[in-house]
């Protein structure tokens, strides 16, 4: 028997998540504020509503109690993203998933009652980095049309540098998910992980920085 699901938010990350729960035969509802966005979406799921989910009335017309689960797919806009999620925690969904925007916006969400929260870029991150563990693959792997993931040699002026101190995330757009040392992927690093010769970096982040030629 299938589950019904209603994905709030039908950007990307949410109509990714839908047009996949219906191809694996489960009842999905869509539900955005975009008329256009609804439009697209609309012959690949069960139902496409257009409707403002921050509108307590619009969410017991659409009734949302009926539903199993409920992915909040929004995170640009954090403020509709919680009282959205605060919602449908009063109307008692049975499990709520919703898209964070930061650490501190999930940390938010997981107070007002969401089940699950994911943070699209750092979760991808890593799974992407367990899956290369055993391949050794370093070329670059594009995994949206914005993020991809590549392991390289550290520029030289990384070397002897905590991964604090280089600031990657801010300075280059990337973030370091693993450290190939001696033959061993590291991924228990933390922010005071020094670089050493030798090491290669698995890198996540945004492709146009990522596709730089390697330091010689």
């Amino acid at each position: 028997m299938s589950r019904q699901y209603v994905v709030i938010g039908a950007g990307r990350f949410g109509t990714g998540i839908a047009i996949q729960l219906s191809k694996m035969g489960e009842e999905v509802m869509v539900v955005d504020r975009d008329e256009e966005r609804i439009n697209a979406v609309a012959d690949a799921v069960t139902h496409a509503v257009q409707a403002d989910c921050t509108d307590e009335q619009a969410l017991k017309a659409l009734g949302v109690r009926n539903f199993d689960t409920a992915v909040v797919a929004i995170g640009s806009d954090i403020q509709s993203s919680i009282l959205i999620t605060l919602l449908l925690k009063e109307h008692g969904l049975p499990l709520i998933v919703a898209k964070a925007q930061s650490e501190h916006h999930a940390k938010v969400l997981y107070r007002i009652g969401a089940d699950r929260v994911i943070l699209p870029e750092r979760d991808m991150g890593q799974r992407v980095a367990l899956g290369l563990v055993s391949s050794g693959m370093v070329e670059l792997t594009e995994l949206s049309e914005d993020f991809s993931i590549t392991e390289r040699k550290p520029d030289p002026q990384w070397l002897g540098r905590s991964l604090w101190e280089l600031s990657l995330p801010e300075t280059h757009q990337v973030t370091v998910v693993g450290i190939r040392r001696s033959g061993t992927l590291l991924m228990n690093i933390d922010s005071d992980t020094r670089l050493e010769a030798g090491d290669s970096v698995l890198l996540f982040g945004i492709s146009s920085s990522l596709k730089k030629p390697e330091p010689q």
